[in-house]
């Protein structure tokens, strides 16, 4: 398992996030789908999440409408 440390706005506040996972890197659309999972995964209206299909490109677009800026993988640890 890897630890990794995410920073990121909320609705314009900063954030730290520690995710356990067991891939050996976690890119930017990737932690942003944590994020989203994080946030807004019990969530009535699952149109909120990106689809499976949906590109890196798409799912940062979507991060982004949610409030999730700046999001910044910073650490690997394990």
């Amino acid at each position: 398992m890897h630890n990794y440390t995410v920073k990121y706005l909320f609705n314009g506040e900063p954030r730290t996030h520690s995710f356990e996972l067991s891939q050996a890197r976690l890119p930017v659309h990737e932690a942003a789908m944590h994020l989203l999972q994080l946030h807004l995964g019990d969530a009535e209206n699952s149109l909120v999440m990106p689809t499976a299909d949906s590109t890196p490109e798409e799912i940062l677009e979507q991060a982004e409408r949610v409030g999730l800026t700046r999001i910044e993988v910073v650490g690997l640890a394990g």
